[in-house]
This record gives structure tokens, C-alpha cells and sequence, in this order.
């Protein structure tokens, strides 16, 4: 039977902009049949997935957890429930991935405590929710019940909703609420300096990080990227690694989903380092003893005068860069039909030592970013 003081609260989370993927693990999962029970869950929720097999838990996480009912694991699996809404959402509109992981009670005897944790991963961060059950208090269906009911409890809270969700809990029993930052969203203001984000999704937050940088918008990563760092790491001898400014000089600061989805590409394969510094000379700052791989056509820039606003400020600005131990590594390009290299970018004498050429027989790729997306509108359509 559907809980009629539910009805008001399911209403307003249908009315409410954000898009839901749902994760389930041991319980919670009667909440999902309340949010269909009431006319618009269509227009809510975009995925949801039960995962009862300890296996299908570890598949999505990309390893067993350490435990599996813990705060900790309830924020990864919300974590990849807000990665797939953006994967699966339609337009720019706010998106919610959602976790309950539990263990409640069944027909076998359980030597440990009945207990849930639920989390709601925003743009901003990591709400997440604790509760101990008492056990003995309610049989199996009063604590799936009580879970469930946290959960909308959470995403009442999620959705910036004012509602009350009635938990009747017994007088020994207390959510723990906790809220976790974002660190892109910190990175975004400002909070941080610098981003690392492994291949396996672990973090670090202003890392000390030098080698070969190959910056980029990544929109989308594609092989050239690819193959012209490995050929810069080959050539020089050293780490390398991919850096995304969250920060475009032209085109404004990325959101946090953005983010988000184009750090998805590099999962599972690469590294990669998120900066506010859309320029090479905060770069320079940020990155000391970098050696940044670049383009021909940016070679081009970095020795123009005018985007400096003038040629004293430009000479300035690369002797700072010299002053942190910083040089670039040029990879040619054809433009207008004819492949260019280091050779014919006018660089001052005095910082000549600063760039280096990447032999065309080591890397050469003539497909852009740019149309790379065009041809896979042209595909789409």
C-alpha cells in the first residue's frame, strides 16, 4: 500500500528540475516504486539498478569494496550514478546520482548490526546519510520501509526541497548526516590550485607535478592526443601527462558536469590534471620544469607579440616561464595544406633554447578536435 503522507513529497521531486540515476544495494529499493507510484517519475528518473550480486557492486565501482555497507562506499556508487546522468540526461539540466547501500534483515540469522548509508552526489559535492537500525524493532519489510524513507528523506535534501519525511525512529536511532565538497567544484572556486585525478579515479589535491604536459580542452580526447603524448614521453625521456584548464581564456569557466564528462574519457587509461590556468605563463607557475607539448599553430601564439600586447611584455612573460625551468615541446601541423614544424615559427633568439622540435617521424597526425566533432554531427544526423 502507498503511503498517502508520501504523495506531496514524491510530487515535488517530480516537479523539481533534477534528473535521478539510482543505485541500490541491499535494500532502498521500495523508494523506487513510491517515485513511480505518483505520475511523472518518466520526467525524474533516467536509470535505476538493483545491485543485489556482490559482483554487479564491484562492476560498477571497478573493484569489491572494502566493505560494503559503509558511507564510503555508498559515495563512489553515488559518484557513478551522477557520471552515467550525465552521460544519459538530454540537455543541460541538473542531475543527481543517488546510492543506498544496506543490510537488513532476513530469513538467515545476521551476526552484525542492521545498518544503511545513502548518498546524493550533486555538482557540488556529497551529501550522505547513516543509520544504524535497532534490531528487533521492525521485521524486514518496517526496516526496507524505514530505508526507503530515508532515501526520499536525502533526495528531498538533494532536490533543495523543504518537506517534511516522516522516519519514526526509535529513540536509539540518529541519521548521521555528513557533507562531502566537490574537489572540481573546489578547483572551480578557487579553493585549489590544482587537480590530479589518477586513471583509477583517485585524487590529489595541488600536486606537485612536472614532466611532459599536454594541455587541451579534450573535447573530444581522440587518438592524436594520444599518440603525441606517448611520442613526447618517448622523445624526452620523461612522465607525461594530460592537463585540462577549467579555465578557457575565450570561452568562460567549464561547469562541473562538463568536467565531469570529459574526465570520463580518460578512466581507466590515463591521468590527467585540472587547473584554472588557461595560459602557459600561470602554467609555468603551477607546473615548474614542465616541458609543455604543443602544436605548431600554438607555437605560433606563444611567440606573437600581440596576444602579449606587445613585444616587451611578451619577452617578460617567456623569461619567466625560462625562470621556472619550463620549455615546450612542438609537434608539427598542416596548415593550409602544407605541414609546418618548429622551423618556421619565428622565435626570438634569446629563447630559442626554450623550444624543442618533435621529429615528424615520431608524431604526426592531420585531424583536429574541431573536426573530429563535426564529423560526428554529420554521423549523428
Amino acid at each position: 500500500m502507498f503511503p498517502p503522507d508520501l504523495q506531496p513529497v514524491i510530487e515535488a521531486i517530480h516537479a523539481a528540475p533534477q534528473r535521478l540515476v539510482l543505485e541500490f544495494a541491499g535494500a532502498g529499493s521500495l523508494a523506487l516504486g513510491w517515485l513511480h507510484s505518483i505520475a511523472g517519475s518518466s520526467q525524474t528518473i533516467l536509470e535505476a539498478t538493483d545491485r543485489y550480486a556482490a559482483t554487479s557492486l564491484a562492476d560498477l565501482l571497478g573493484t569489491p569494496p572494502e566493505q560494503f555497507v559503509a558511507v564510503e562506499t555508498a559515495a563512489a556508487m553515488a559518484q557513478r550514478a551522477y557520471e552515467r546522468a550525465i552521460v544519459l540526461r538530454d540537455s543541460a539540466v541538473p542531475v543527481l546520482g543517488v546510492a543506498c547501500t544496506a543490510t537488513i534483515a532476513t530469513g538467515r540469522q545476521k551476526r552484525g548490526a542492521h545498518r544503511c548509508a545513502i548518498a546524493v552526489r550533486s555538482d557540488t559535492g556529497v551529501a550522505t546519510y547513516a543509520l544504524t537500525l535497532t534490531r528487533g524493532e521492525r521485521d524486514r519489510l518496517g526496516e526496507e520501509t524505514l530505508v526507503s524513507r530515508l532515501l526520499l528523506w536525502a533526495l528531498v535534501r538533494g532536490c533543495a526541497l523543504d518537506l517534511p519525511v516522516a522516519l519514526d525512529l526509535a529513540a536509539d536511532e540518529a541519521v548521521a548526516e555528513a557533507w562531502h565538497p566537490d574537489a572540481i567544484a573546489r578547483l572551480l572556486a578557487g579553493e585549489i590550485r590544482s587537480l590530479l585525478i589518477h586513471s583509477d579515479g583517485r585524487q590529489e589535491l595541488d600536486p606537485a607535478v612536472s614532466g611532459a604536459l599536454l594541455s587541451g580542452s579534450f573535447n573530444p580526447l581522440h587518438a592524436g592526443h594520444i599518440n603525441l603524448l606517448q611520442a613526447a614521453v618517448q622523445t624526452l625521456q620523461m612522465p607525461g601527462l594530460f592537463e585540462l584548464p577549467v579555465v578557457n581564456a575565450d570561452k568562460g569557466t567549464l561547469a562541473v558536469a562538463e568536467v565531469t564528462r570529459r574526465l570520463l574519457q580518460f578512466r581507466g587509461n590515463h591521468a590527467v590534471v585540472l587547473s584554472r590556468a588557461p595560459l602557459f605563463r600561470a602554467k609555468a607557475d603551477l607546473f615548474p620544469g614542465s616541458v609543455f607539448v604543443v602544436g605548431y599553430d600554438t607555437a605560433i601564439r606563444l611567440v606573437a607579440p600581440r596576444y602579449y600586447g606587445g613585444e616587451r611584455e611578451m619577452e617578460h612573460a617567456l623569461a619567466a616561464m625560462r625562470d621556472q625551468g619550463c620549455r615546450f615541446l612542438v609537434a608539427g601541423r598542416v596548415v593550409e595544406e602544407q605541414f609546418h614544424t618548429l622551423d618556421a615559427v619565428p622565435v626570438p633568439p634569446a629563447f630559442r633554447d626554450m623550444f624543442i622540435t618533435l621529429p615528424e617521424d615520431a608524431f604526426r597526425v592531420d585531424l583536429s578536435s574541431t573536426e573530429l566533432r563535426e564529423r560526428a554531427k554529420r554521423e549523428m544526423r
